[in-house]
């Protein structure tokens, strides 16, 4: 037995459970030859150091006793009782359901979704579950390991995040990162492998000037470390930034952790003295905290020999809550009575950072047709998000890209259906213009208003549209299409060489992408040349893939790319 099992009485569901699950699995193997309760062991251990309950831990050991073992959910139910076996129940069911984004199974993703708003545990065990798999993914079929790192990008990375498990939403796209995208996975580790050491040597170089410096002004931290930005976070921040490493502020950030709130502030006020903030990028979690309930103040500064450092500030609580999440918050909370104990687990979604579970379990059951169902569900809960304030103070989260009016639909559909203008942060704005986090909306309406066609160019919630479109199909009884984007230009500057344009267009070949305009200007003096090229619209994972081929052809120096309208 592990020594993390020890700490379980012998008499406890959790040891009970470990002797069950050794017995029902005892001559099975995992495809690396390890014995399978070794996987069992290994996602209740996970759980356990998220400090769950006794109840998800032996839930955790016993979770595909009865997908993959001759016993059924009535074994369960007859040693271990009603809970346990609802989760178990709960997970079992989680454990047919594979998603695609080409077989668009609505049914299996509508089951996902229901069992996580009955009770979270479910899910946050599955997480576990998903985390140990990623980790092991290497003995599988090359389309086993495809499929199961799609899934883990697109669902279980998201919901980590949504839950507010931070580290381990990282972790996982992570693991996934070179799965999805080997090319581009090798490319960034070359790349970045000296930048990183550098910036890790910076800041280290900071963490004792930080401490004197705290230390002076009479505050104790309780600890001083840096994190290193993820793998695949960073590449994503690099396609936004046509990938330009020096545009990326957090590759290592600092972050003081202290025992109070009041602390939290007066730290960032000591570092703002003697390091000036870059203007705009100070942002404070703790007072408008992120959906999902993260908290921390985040500035970057002008740091030692001018160097552009971010520094993140927060409680050890805060620390532990953007490390853990929902789990840790529960961790503070054990209810000795397993009866209130299990309707606190149920109400968890009362929670206002999680109004969003039941939200998208009424939500989802408005769509009757599979593809418009998958993809909304991409689009509006599991896309990068950005978090806006309404008058009241209230804060919403959109994808990015939002629009007013994506913000006005959420508010309510009437709101929507009746906008003629938006004010954000006090200043009225285009109704097209796109949100940022930290943005303040303010709606302004027209009794009587109709929503125009136009707005369907530009909004980017599937929410919106389907408002938008029921309004209009009422008015003149016509079924309009979202009017897409005119495609995509793209500005590429270069040392001009001879064979460079053959070099671009083969890009684009390889990728099986038309071009439909290209030219090139050369400056006056014949040594850089900037070469446009326009095509039509893309899927995501194609442009991706696209922009490093365009930045890794010899003598290319800046490549940008924007949406035609």
């Amino acid at each position: 037995m592990t020594e993390w099992l020890k700490k379980y009485p012998p008499q406890s569901m959790v040891t009970k459970a470990y002797e069950f699950a050794g017995e029902a699995h005892k001559d099975m193997k995992r495809l690396n030859g390890d014995s399978y309760i070794t996987h069992c062991l290994a996602v209740a251990k996970t759980v356990h150091d998220w400090r769950l309950d006794e109840t998800s831990v032996a839930a955790a050991l016993l979770h595909d006793v009865v997908e993959d073992t001759v016993y059924t959910i009535q074994n369960i139910e007859k040693d271990f009782g009603g809970e346990i076996t609802f989760l178990v129940n709960g997970l079992t069911k989680l454990k047919t359901f594979q998603y695609s984004s080409k077989d668009q199974n609505v049914e299996n993703m509508r089951k996902l979704i229901i069992a996580f708003s009955k009770d979270l545990r479910v899910v946050i065990i599955k997480l576990a579950d998903r985390l140990h798999n990623m980790q092991t993914l290497e003995v599988l079929p090359l389309d086993d390991q495809k499929r199961i790192a799609l899934e883990t990008a697109e669902i279980y990375a998201p919901l980590a995040y949504r839950f507010g498990m931070q580290r381990l939403s990282g972790e996982l796209e992570d693991l996934a990162f070179p799965y999805l995208y080997p090319n581009e996975y090798e490319w960034l580790l070359k790349t970045v492998k000296e930048e990183f050491s550098e910036r890790q040597i910076y800041a280290n170089k900071l963490k004792p000037i930080v401490q004197k410096l705290l230390r002076e002004n009479e505050i104790i931290p309780v600890g001083i470390d840096s994190r290193a930005k993820r793998y695949f976070s960073l590449y994503k921040k690099l396609l936004r930034h046509d990938m330009n490493l020096e545009k990326i502020y957090d590759l290592v950030a600092i972050r003081i952790i202290v025992k109070t709130v009041e602390e939290c502030y007066a730290v960032l006020g000591i570092i703002h003295k003697i390091w000036q903030p870059l203007p705009g990028r100070i942002k404070d979690y703790i007072a408008r905290p992120k959906p999902n309930g993260y908290r921390s103040l985040h500035t970057i500064v002008f740091s030692v020999d001018n160097k552009i450092t971010e520094i993140q500030i927060r409680t050890e609580e805060m620390h532990e809550e953007a490390e853990l999440g929902i789990a840790a918050h529960w961790a503070y909370e054990q209810i000795k009575s397993s009866e209130k104990h299990w309707k606190n687990w149920l109400g968890v979604r009362e929670r206002k950072e999680l109004l969003w579970v039941e939200q998208l379990r009424n939500w989802q059951k408005n769509f009757s047709n599979q593809k418009e169902f998958i993809e909304s569900l991409k689009i509006d809960f599991f896309k990068d998000r950005i978090f806006v304030i309404t008058p009241q103070n209230d804060v919403i989260d959109l994808p990015a890209g939002a629009t007013p009016v994506d913000f006005a639909y959420r508010i309510h559909s009437e709101i929507g259906n009746q906008c003629v203008g938006a004010k954000v942060n006090g200043k009225v704005v285009s109704l097209n213009c796109e949100l940022r986090s930290g943005d303040v909306i303010e709606i302004i309406t027209q009794r009587g208003k109709k929503p125009s066609p136009e707005w369907l160019k530009f909004i980017k919630t599937s929410l919106a549209a389907n408002y938008i479109k029921n309004a209009l199909r009422a008015k003149n009884k016509l079924l309009l299409k979202k009017i897409a984007p005119l495609g995509i230009e793209f500005k590429i500057v270069n040392k001009d060489r001879p064979g460079y344009l053959k070099d671009i267009t083969a890009a684009f070949a390889e990728l099986k992408i038309n071009i439909i305009f290209l030219a090139s200007q050369i400056d006056q003096k014949s040594i850089f040349s900037t070469v446009s090229v326009k095509c039509g619209n893309l899927e995501r994972d194609k442009l991706e893939k696209l922009l490093v081929k365009l930045k890794a052809i010899p003598e290319t120096k800046e490549v940008h790319h924007k949406f035609g309208r």
